[in-house]
């Protein structure tokens, strides 16, 4: 049983970018089913107004802490850097396989690198976070200059509690570039689920006791959890522990050429939530709630879809650039960007028909009132025109990050920056919460192109002509189940009893369901290749089997 447990669990390997990204797209949908079931519990507990506010506020100084030190540094190059030291094995170390403790020599080169690399950073989050807990009050006062004194009290307290998060996410990634390296997507995929748990667990059970700072309590919790669930599948491929800090090391210096570029481009998307709080803190009381909760929803695709196929595209891009092949690169990135398409362009036709029932039935309960309802309506509407572009945008910045070059996502983060939060200052004064929505979907489609524009540019062939006929007979379909699902919209409106919950879900899901029967039939007739990607996916049965997505993607 421990064997299995170690073959199957610990150390099962996807073979494929589909079977990876299925895996990470099962585990994604059950994660983001967790948060918006935390945000119902939040919606209903507290209302959007002051808790609320108060609660998203508070993320924002750790958040920014987090993502500056740790996503700046990971997420732009510990996978290309690991990837090179990181031996061609198909199964892990035999010491570390049978769970002894044999390996006390000298550690590889990789593990060396790792240590490094942990150690510097938990070193760097531990004196960050020092200062921050100090000044926060200096830094709540600053970026949410709307809030009363009561308000910025509470929301210090919170914040100084949350501090602990970083350090416990900045372990846990470390682990998650391994094993998304050695290709062990299973674990890694789950850790968001036991984040959510822990946050779900603090509402239940932390805020009857402790009261606001429960919910604090909770995200403290989510985080240790995420770091503990991917623990043993790390130390199976063989990594242990050492107090090592070799700054000379090379790829330590490869890695931080690499996230200088990165950590400001992650500066600048941190700059445009610090933005938004403060915006936000000057509307009315629970516009902050109204927006994060909106965008809560609107990235529920992100995750479960868009980010699944760019995170499992990654390592066989960044092999591809490696081997300067740049037709395999071409051919990888094309059919991700494809299924992309085929997945978020339905989803936001129907997303922004059902937007109505959608947030009533999330969250519509308890505290949540009906002019919450609206506002939220509005914001989500508005950020729906966004979905596609934010969703491609997941797989361009990987395509710069493949090829080493974290400085054009940063400048072209700029620019993308300065519409969003111009949008948003402009537009809140007759749209309100809703131009916050507006100004962030705005910005975000006009840096997508850019991205586009000059990764091509970089590549010479990103194969257009494919995706064009792709994306026009995607659109096609996808408007025809938008059409149905309004339509069985009204029908259903005859016969059900939209004043209850049941009633919303029933109508929702009859709308619904009728838009992707008639996107997959219409999708069926119009020939779209990714239709038939879908279906082999369907007959594989196994998302660990090995399943060719339209048989262009080429293995690393």
């Amino acid at each position: 049983m421990r064997q299995i447990f170690n073959n199957k669990i610990l150390n099962g390997q996807s073979r494929t970018i589909t079977g990876a990204a299925m895996i990470l797209a099962i585990a994604s949908i059950v994660s983001r089913l967790l948060g918006l079931l935390r945000d119902r519990l939040l919606a209903g507990s507290f209302g959007a107004g002051d808790t609320l506010d108060i609660y998203y506020a508070a993320f924002r100084v750790p958040d920014l802490v987090y993502n500056l030190l740790i996503m700046g540094a990971l997420s732009a190059g510990f996978i290309p850097v690991f990837v090179a030291l990181w031996p061609a094995r198909q199964q892990p170390e035999p010491q570390a396989m049978a769970g002894g403790e044999k390996n006390h020599g000298e550690l590889k080169a990789e593990w060396q690198f790792v240590n490094s690399l942990t150690n510097i950073l938990l070193a760097a989050l531990l004196i960050l976070g020092g200062l921050f807990f100090i000044f926060a009050p200096q830094l709540i006062k600053l970026i949410t200059p709307g809030f009363s004194a009561a308000k910025m009290a509470l929301t210090v307290t919170l914040t100084r509690i949350m501090f602990l998060s970083p350090l416990l996410l900045g372990l846990s990634s470390v682990f998650g570039g391994i094993l998304q390296s050695a290709k062990r997507f299973l674990i890694f995929s789950l850790t968001p689920i036991f984040y959510n748990l822990g946050i779900i667990f603090g509402i239940l059970f932390l805020v009857p006791k402790y009261g606001a700072p429960g919910l604090a309590w909770g995200v403290v919790l989510g985080a240790a959890l995420h770091m503990i669930i991917q623990l043993p599948a790390v130390r199976s491929l063989g990594w242990r522990w050492r107090p090592s800090f070799n700054w000379r090391d090379e790829n330590i210096r490869r890695l931080a050429r690499l996230m200088g570029p990165r950590t400001l481009t992650l500066a600048i998307s941190q700059v445009n939530f610090l933005a938004i709080t403060m915006v936000a803190s000057t509307l009315a009381a629970g516009s902050l709630a109204i927006f994060n909760l909106a965008y809560n929803i609107w990235t529920f695709p992100l995750g479960v879809m868009a980010a699944s196929l760019a995170i499992a595209v990654f390592p066989s891009l960044s092999a591809n650039a490696a081997q300067r092949d740049w037709s395999s690169f071409a051919k990888n990135f094309s059919a991700t960007f494809r299924h992309i398409l085929f997945l978020i362009i339905p989803f936001s036709v129907l997303l922004f028909v059902l937007r109505a029932q959608i947030v009533r039935v999330i969250l519509g309960t308890g505290k949540f009132g009906w002019n919450d309802t609206i506002l939220t309506i509005n914001a989500l509407q508005y950020l729906t025109l966004g979905l596609l572009a934010e969703a491609l945008m997941l797989l361009l910045v990987r395509g710069f990050f493949a090829l080493e070059d974290t400085k054009t996502p940063f400048w072209l983060g700029l620019v993308g920056s300065l519409l969003r939060i111009g949008g948003a200052w402009l537009l809140m004064a007759p749209l309100g919460v809703g131009g916050l929505a507006l100004g962030w979907a705005l910005g975000g489609t006009f840096n997508m192109l850019l991205l586009w524009f000059f990764l091509e540019k970089k590549v010479k062939d990103l194969r257009f002509g494919e995706i064009l006929t792709s994306a026009l007979k995607i659109s096609m379909a996808s408007f025809l189940a938008g059409g149905s699902a309004w339509l069985a919209l009204r029908l259903a409106d005859n016969f059900v009893d939209t004043h209850t919950f049941l009633g919303l879900l029933t109508q929702g899901l009859i709308a619904g369901g009728a838009g992707l029967a008639v996107y997959l039939l219409a999708s069926a007739a119009l020939g779209v290749a990714e239709m038939r990607a879908l279906w082999q996916m369907v007959k594989s049965g196994s998302p660990f089997k090995a399943v060719v997505l339209d048989k262009e993607i080429v293995q690393d």
